[in-house]
């Protein structure tokens, strides 16, 4: 092997190395930052396990604090938890306050507002709408006919679906499967018994 072909392999070699090296820091600042997205995120999720706890003694759900209708709680938080850690990683020597405390003190603040302006929950609209039919309904018609009716809310598919089958738990809301598909039906006061 003649000295000029050996450092043309000498020279793949070392481009190829540094190449690879670079991916791996890379990948290694990818996976920190979504190390750090994660740990927000279990602080934030401690956080509301704590208010859970906290309130779990309360016989009446009224008493617990409201959630905002038009935005959920947890994503308010994943876009604070993003902000945080942009401004975290361009002041290094700053520490942020939790997420999960600045999402407890808003809705702890809102709370208090919103009493006046407080939405019917979800629950109780699928389960009127579904007392004004005679006929098992699936969910993709009621909530169609949600959004007719009320333009202001627009659950997703899986929403509604989480909801009735929360009635069902609950024991408000009959299910009823017919083939691949699943309807609901109130629970008349007779049934119940």
């Amino acid at each position: 092997m003649s000295s000029q072909s050996a450092a043309k392999l000498r020279s793949r070699y070392v481009e190829q190395v540094a190449s690879e090296l670079a991916e791996n820091r890379r990948r290694q600042e990818e996976l920190a930052t979504q190390i750090e997205l994660l740990k927000q995120e279990e602080t934030l999720l401690t956080d509301i396990l704590t208010l859970a706890e906290r309130y779990e003694g309360f016989a009446d759900a009224s008493r617990l604090p409201e959630q905002t209708q038009d935005e959920p709680a947890v994503g308010q938080a994943k876009r604070r938890g993003a902000a945080g850690a942009t401004a975290r990683r361009s002041t290094p020597g700053r520490t942020a306050p939790k997420a999960g405390a600045k999402a407890a003190a808003a809705v702890g603040a809102k709370g208090g507002a919103q009493e006046t302006s407080r939405q019917p929950l979800l629950g109780d609209l699928l389960l009127e709408l579904l007392t004004g039919h005679d006929e098992p309904r699936p969910a993709k018609e009621l909530r169609d006919e949600l959004l007719a009716k009320h333009p202001g809310r627009n659950p997703t598919p899986q929403v509604v679906r989480n909801t009735l089958e929360s009635l069902v738990a609950k024991g408000r809301v009959e299910r009823h499967k017919q083939q691949r598909s699943v309807m609901y039906t109130p629970v008349t006061p007779g049934d119940a018994g």
